[in-house]
């Protein structure tokens, strides 16, 4: 009679890294504490099956991506322009009032200056659900505390050639009791050993079965976030698209 043996998942296997991420000069204590960033914040499978999402940038602008394609609208009413744009193939149109961006270079332009834009955005939104992302550099800083006393893990991020700002470093203070990403501290230049600038990350609130931090205490940053399930392709596609008769999916 033959035996056979469950093999056990580890947390890793279920949080794999992405292409690139640099896992031989990133800290093992560090991973651990970004999976379990990941379970906290409702884990991988619901991070991966997110669809639609959107959000106000600092009262700016307001977006709307779809992960699973691509595709991102950006209203920009201070600059007069709308982006229908895809950042994965990086193709898309930009308006600039009701005239279409029309020469080749001009629209190139316009459409790596959406990218970027989304870049910083998004990332604004979930950065937490990207510690193990392509370009990255994962350590364990220290232990430290948050405002308030709690003890916090605090993970140091470093780039290189990926995002707008590879130059940049960040501390992120993950909370030792539920592991959710609490503050970030931000450098413009890794060599520095003190922070340009200092953001809570707090007013957790469950979207669509994920964790996210949005209209935050110090009135900085993403707001008035949704999810759905559904979003109808003019969103994507029709510059006029009436944004306001969006419905939230529950």
């Amino acid at each position: 009679m033959s035996c056979s043996q469950t093999k056990e998942t580890t947390q890793e296997e279920l949080n794999p890294p992405s292409d690139g991420f640099n896992i031989e000069a990133s800290d093992q204590k560090a991973i651990v504490i970004a999976d379990s960033v990941m379970e906290a914040m409702g884990g991988r499978k619901a991070w991966d099956e997110l669809r639609y999402v959107s959000w106000n940038f600092f009262g700016a602008r307001d977006l709307v991506w779809d992960k699973q394609t691509g595709r991102v609208r950006i209203d920009f009413p201070p600059r007069n322009e709308t982006y229908l744009i895809n950042v994965n193939d990086e193709t898309g149109k930009v308006y600039v009032g009701d005239s279409l961006v029309a020469p080749a270079d001009s629209l190139k332009l316009k459409v790596d200056q959406g990218k970027s834009i989304w870049i910083n955005d998004s990332y604004w939104l979930f950065m937490p659900f990207k510690l193990k992302d392509s370009g990255v550099t994962l350590k364990y800083a220290r232990e430290d505390t948050l405002p308030g006393g709690y003890p916090a893990h605090v993970l140091q991020l470093t780039f290189a050639g990926v995002g707008v700002t590879p130059e940049n470093k960040y501390e992120v203070y993950v909370d030792m009791e539920d592991y959710l990403v609490k503050q970030w501290c931000y450098f413009q230049k890794a060599s520095q050993d003190s922070a340009s600038a200092v953001w809570p990350w707090d007013n957790y609130a469950s979207y669509g079965g994920l964790m996210l931090s949005a209209d935050r205490s110090d009135n900085r940053g993403p707001k008035n976030v949704k999810v759905y399930d559904e979003l109808p392709d003019g969103v994507f596609s029709d510059p006029n698209y009436n944004m306001s008769d969006l419905i939230i999916s529950e």
